[in-house]
């Protein structure tokens, strides 16, 4: 069963992402910031990261970073899950290293579809 980390520091999306994704089959870990996400992400090893832009202690972007400089966490793909839907935001996130990005408020079915795309690629490329 692939895990995927869920960081959000709003509870309610952590909620409907972990319930979206359990319907799914996917072993669900949580962080509420950057900081915890990094902290997480190497105890743990998840297959895949959906990570919230705007928190507090670390952003999302600051958070990739983090996860790109560890050799054993830098090749998990990490999907943006923001608000942000200017025109220009999806190819911004794209530019800072995200492998995908997901606007909120989002179907189940986009959620499950950027997921599954990442999931189908690191699975192709291991």
């Amino acid at each position: 069963m692939k895990k995927i980390l869920i960081v959000d520091d709003n509870p309610l999306n952590l909620k409907l992402m972990r319930e979206i994704l359990n319907t799914a089959d996917y072993n669900i870990v949580e962080a509420t910031d950057g900081i915890e996400s990094v902290v997480i992400a190497m105890k743990e090893k998840p297959d895949l990261i959906l990570m919230d832009i705007q928190m507090p202690e670390m952003d999302g972007i600051e958070a990739l970073k983090q996860l790109r400089l560890r050799s054993g966490l830098k090749h998990i793909p990490v999907i943006a899950v923001t608000a942000a839907a200017m025109e220009g935001d999806r190819e911004n996130f794209l530019s800072q290293g995200f492998d995908g990005c997901v606007t909120k408020p989002f179907a189940m079915k986009d959620l499950l579809s950027a997921v599954n795309k990442q999931i189908k690629m690191e699975t192709t490329n291991a």
